[in-house]
């Protein structure tokens, strides 16, 4: 690598439009992307530089906001992110501000020395699935061509990776809904798998509100009694990590019953014999012993998921964050095809992403075995496509590298140095207190991000970048919608985008060309280099995703009107067929034993998102959900003698974490939940088993072993009580 340096980068454009003037984005949080206007507040006015307003003709929120959204504006505000540099003093081991210039010389002479002392792999590069298209792309492109380094992953592996391998195993292409979301409202049964849609993406619970107003069935999939599953018709509550043999049980009793839709199977799908046999092997007493749910309530699923005339199965993280996640997912799907529920109108599959760009992120190159366009990196044709593009030979382009917690695992012996943009795995990874050591073990970090995250914290370099409402980009929603986020204002002093820091990088590393600050330059180079592949964005433009509310993609050209609805003619396979997938029911990494006989699972609340760096730097949100608890049965808590609101250490045979037990009927007995937004004592990604799908990577956040103990004394006054009813309920109402 050539180290060469040029000097500051440029200065950042102006605002799109006047300072008065109201400026139509998108939320900056989950996979929805609620539409959503910005309007300037005057000069002067105390908090944040711009207000939220809502913007009810956009088709996916239709003006609602849940209270994240609604207050997002007030992580741009001063003094909550950071506006310098920062770089490690070498006499003090502090952070220190810096300029530009020294912060961006330092990253280049890490990544550089790295790279020439212990080879090109030694580099390591991770991304964040809230990334715009243009930075995620962007980044893959540094890593493989600036670089030379097949080490990039991104934390959007910990989301969805599980239902793409499934996806693309069954259909041929990983789309996470392959229809519109309004669609859902107009399906006959909906089974909702391991989502608690009501406090993770609330603006969307409108349509499972509106499937029952038009006479639809809601099954809820859960081993917690949320708010989501309050509203089923039917609620099943499995015991974590059974999700696998419960969708068995349904396609068993599916085949018994006489059920499958045999036109269907014999016209559009292959392997089902394999499938079937699979299935048959998981009858309801068994499946009754394995999961708890009882087989009466099997039967009524399968009747209300077939007398429909239209049925969708749609799963979040719970099933899919699973050391055999991919499995699992493919049996819901085998479900949707032998019943004739795929390929067709108000029918099919579909993953509700998590992230705010999970979808794009994972389409354009910073994941480890893929390209943009979703083209795979093994394929030659796939890389002579991209390299032309990129202007260098396809043979160098470094092969796949190793998945997100592979790569951290990894960090301070194969992969030396890494850059970081977008991501905090110090609270956000499994095993969290071992992904601490292996950051802190680097002989180089570099951090790129809107707030001193606790990842960013252990640094040698930070760098400030601009957040959603002070640059443009371009986001795909769940739905795979093309969305523009614009921006309103003006970055500080200080603040510089990550386009121009992958600009000043790859410049004081030779390449004076190629990387452009300009977001719609590079997404120009994105629609050609994913022309022609699944993920075919070439068609796309700026002027077109703000004409028509967003472009659905696969969209071959301008004349192209976009993809709403997938695989009505033909899967995406080469014979046109969906494929069966044989699966069987294997237990969980982890099951519970003699010395830790509890199930632990985690996931999110409401007002706080991922691992929290910037919810927990808005008053509101804090006050709604201050901090981390577990949530316990009560007879569960009072054979371990601990008492409601009192401190509970839970124990996994990866570390010990401290918070407040919060009684609720509405988990089962033996089962706690844990939040994993927080860092510190109640941490609970110190406990959560990395051990990982064969498939996607996907280690196993939903389920691992662990054991309770009472805690008394000093480290029972650590932590606060969260009360049972806290400015949640008033917030988000």
């Amino acid at each position: 690598m050539n180290a060469a340096t040029p000097r500051t980068t440029a200065a950042p454009a102006a605002p799109l439009q006047a300072p008065d003037a109201q400026v139509d984005t998108h939320c900056p949080y989950c996979a929805l992307q609620c539409g959503m206007g910005l309007r300037r507040l005057p000069a002067g006015a105390d908090g944040a530089p711009v207000e939220v307003v809502e913007r009810p003709a956009f088709p996916v929120n239709r003006g609602a906001l849940c209270g994240k959204g609604r207050t997002a504006a007030e992580v741009l505000a001063p003094g909550v992110r950071l506006t310098e540099p920062l770089v490690r003093d070498r006499a003090t081991g502090r952070l220190v501000p810096a300029d530009w210039d020294t912060a961006l010389d330092r990253i280049a002479a890490g990544l550089s020395r790295t790279g020439t002392r212990y080879g090109k792999d030694a580099v390591g590069v991770f991304g964040g699935g809230g990334l715009t298209n243009e930075k995620a792309y962007a980044l893959g492109k540094f890593a493989r061509v600036v670089l030379g380094t097949s080490q990039i992953d991104y934390n959007g592996r910990f989301c969805m990776s599980s239902a793409a391998a499934a996806h693309q195993r069954a259909f041929g292409l990983d789309r996470g809904l392959p229809f519109p979301l309004a669609d859902i409202a107009r399906t006959g049964c909906v089974v909702l798998v391991g989502s608690n849609l009501a406090e993770t993406m609330p603006p969307a619970l409108r349509y499972l509100t509106e499937l029952k107003e038009n006479g639809g069935r809601l099954i809820v999939v859960d081993p917690r009694r949320t708010r989501t599953a309050e509203h089923a018709d039917l609620h099943l509550a499995p015991r974590p990590g059974t999700d696998l043999a419960l969708a068995l049980g349904l396609l068993h009793l599916v085949v018994a019953e006489g059920r499958t839709d045999e036109e269907f199977i014999a016209a559009r799908t292959s392997g089902w014999p394999a499938a079937r046999a699979a299935a048959m092997a998981h009858w309801p007493e068994l499946v009754e012993r394995i999961t708890g749910v009882p087989a009466p309530q099997l039967r009524a699923a399968v009747r209300l998921f077939c007398d429909a005339d239209s049925s969708m199965v749609l799963t979040a993280r719970g099933p899919e964050q699973q050391s055999k996640g991919t499995d699992t997912v493919g049996a819901w799907i085998n479900l949707c095809l032998a019943t004739g529920r795929a390929g067709r109108k108000y029918s099919g599959y579909g993953c509700l992403t998590g992230q705010g760009n999970g979808q794009g992120g994972r389409e354009h190159g910073q994941k480890a075995d893929q390209l943009p366009g979703y083209r795979k990196l093994t394929d030659p044709a796939a890389r002579a496509h991209v390299a032309g593009v990129w202007g260098v030979p396809p043979e160098s382009l470094p092969g796949p590298g190793r998945s997100a917690y592979e790569l951290l695992d990894a960090l301070g012996r194969d992969v030396r140095a890494l850059l970081l943009m977008g991501s905090n795995p110090v609270v956000s990874a499994p095993r969290a207190a071992h992904v601490e050591q292996r950051i802190r073990a680097l002989d180089f970090l570099a951090v790129a991000d809107v707030v001193l995250s606790e990842t960013a914290a252990l640094a040698d370099v930070v760098l400030p970048v601009a957040q959603w409402a002070e640059e443009t980009g371009t986001t795909t929603n769940l739905e795979g919608r093309v969305l523009l986020r614009r921006r309103a204002l003006t970055p500080p002093p200080g603040v510089r985008t990550d386009l121009h820091v992958l600009h000043a990088l790859a410049a004081r590393l030779g390449w004076e060309k190629g990387f452009p600050a300009d977001p719609e330059e590079v997404f120009d180079e994105l629609r050609r280099a994913s022309a022609g592949g699944p993920a075919d964005y070439a068609g796309i433009t700026y002027r077109r995703i703000a004409t028509e509310d967003g472009v659905f993609w696969p969209c071959s050209g301008e004349d192209h009107p976009g993809t709403p609805r997938l695989f009505l003619d033909r899967f995406a396979t080469p014979d046109g067929r969906a494929r069966f997938v044989p699966v069987t029911h294997r237990p969980a990494a982890e099951e519970p034993d003699g010395r830790y006989p509890v199930v632990l699972t985690t996931g999110r609340v409401l007002a706080q998102y991922q691992s929290g760096a910037q919810t927990r730097r808005v008053p509101d949100l804090n006050t709604a959900a201050p901090g981390p608890y577990v949530e316990i049965h009560p007879r569960l808590a009072r054979r371990h003698g601990i008492e409601d609101g009192h401190q509970v250490a839970v124990v996994s045979r990866r570390g010990r974490a401290v918070a407040p037990a919060r009684y609720s009927e509405a988990i089962r007995p033996d089962t706690v939940f844990m939040p994993f937004h927080w860092p510190g004592p109640g941490r609970a990604n110190t406990l959560t088993n990395p051990a990982l799908d064969p498939v996607s990577g996907m280690p196993e956040f939903k389920v691992c072993a662990v054991r309770l103990e009472a805690v008394t004394g000093a480290e029972g006054d650590k932590e606060g009580y969260a009360p049972h009813a806290s400015a949640t309920d008033k917030l988000f109402s």
